[in-house]
């Protein structure tokens, strides 16, 4: 007796096919602040303008705060009604 396969709903992919790691919509923005961190000297911040940011400057803090984790980096950053500061501090997390 032969055994019905039901219907594929999804489409399949060769594993060696489908991407590994994770690229959010993020990536950009905190990949350039966290390069333009490294030239930053202690006592100084960067200062982002909002419009710049392409989302909420809580996303933005929370995804930096991401990064900064898994890189043991420790960031500090405030925000006004215009710009996002960051800028690194004393200490490893």
């Amino acid at each position: 007796m032969a055994v019905n396969k039901s219907i594929r709903r999804f489409a399949t992919v060769a594993q060696a096919d489908v991407p590994h790691g994770r690229n959010g919509k993020h990536k950009s923005i905190v990949t350039k602040i966290l390069a333009e961190l490294e030239d930053v000297e202690d006592g100084e911040a960067l200062k982002i303008a909002l419009a710049e940011l392409n989302d909420s400057k809580e996303n933005v803090r929370s995804a930096l705060n991401r990064a900064s984790h898994k890189l043991n980096r420790s960031l500090a950053t405030a925000a006004d009604e215009d710009y996002l500061y960051v800028w690194t501090t004393n200490g490893k997390l």
